[in-house]
């Protein structure tokens, strides 16, 4: 691939980032393509023929324009209303770019809040940040899983990572296992975002796809997580449709209060309501 231009030198952070994808993109684009396929080898390339200086982390560079910071605009200038570039792993070291309408999983502004009592230690409040680990402690220890998705869930492992035929490594940011009053049996991995990082579908397509691949004896139930405020976390279960897409299956929005807060006379209100 040949460069356009001669490069700033040394450009830092998202610039850097942004040369590298775009001259990685349009050396595989046709005009008219809603796919396109690259391998972490061509970053490479593209790096040494820009004279930039290769990230050190670069599957940061991929990461980023999977979650977090969107792609340059000559990407961007390609798609229709309502369409977005997702990028899927492709197997070990590939990456697929393709093109979805509305990717992006965003807490709905009308939800209902939820009180529930903040279980969460104090020692964790005092030194929690606003990121993906703060979030994934509130859950645990005030049990929203249980609540959400009406099962009793345990922590099996943080940050899994695994290999999947076809996809490549993935990793879910925890994995729970969970029992249900019939004594069956689930799998729940959840993906937490904190920050400014964003909930995509292609996450949750890595989550169903680790599930059939190792634990295809339990019943998989994906939940995404997200910090709508501090002390306000969304919730969100998905499905799978026939045809491999996902989508969300229910939403629940929930807000922490220190127990001396707690407003009493909701509970009256709930003893009329079926459970």
């Amino acid at each position: 691939m040949s460069p356009s231009r001669q490069p700033d030198r040394q450009p830092a952070g998202p610039s850097r980032y942004a040369k590298l994808i775009e001259a990685v993109f349009f050396h595989h684009y046709t005009r008219g393509d809603r796919e396109v396929t690259f391998k972490r080898a061509d970053l490479e390339e593209a790096a040494a023929q820009l004279g930039i200086e290769l990230p050190k982390n670069l599957g940061d560079l991929v990461y980023s324009f999977r979650y977090r910071t969107d792609l340059p605009p000559a990407l961007r200038e390609l798609l229709g209303p309502d369409e977005e570039w997702v990028i899927r792993a492709g197997g070990r070291s590939v990456y697929r770019m393709c093109i979805e309408r509305d990717p992006w999983i965003r807490p709905g502004a009308h939800y209902a809040q939820i009180s529930v009592p903040d279980g969460t230690p104090g020692l964790i409040r005092l030194h929690a940040r606003g990121d993906e680990q703060a979030l994934l402690a509130i859950i645990r220890y005030n049990r929203l899983l249980d609540i959400f998705l009406r099962i009793a869930c345990y922590s099996l492992q943080s940050h899994l990572r695994t290999t999947v035929r076809g996809v490549g490594q993935v990793e879910t940011d925890e994995m729970y296992v969970g029992i249900d009053r019939r004594g069956a049996h689930y799998v729940v991995p959840v993906q937490a975002k904190g920050g400014k990082d964003r909930l995509g579908i292609v996450q949750i397509e890595q989550d169903f796809a680790v599930c059939d691949a190792h634990f295809s004896e339990l019943i998989c139930r994906p939940v995404g997580a997200q910090f709508v405020e501090p002390n306000l976390i969304a919730l969100f279960e998905f499905q799978r449709d026939g045809d491999g897409r996902v989508s969300v299956l229910e939403e629940k929005h929930y807000r922490l209060v220190p127990g001396d807060a707690f407003e009493r006379g909701l509970l009256a209100g709930y003893r009329a309501e079926p459970a």
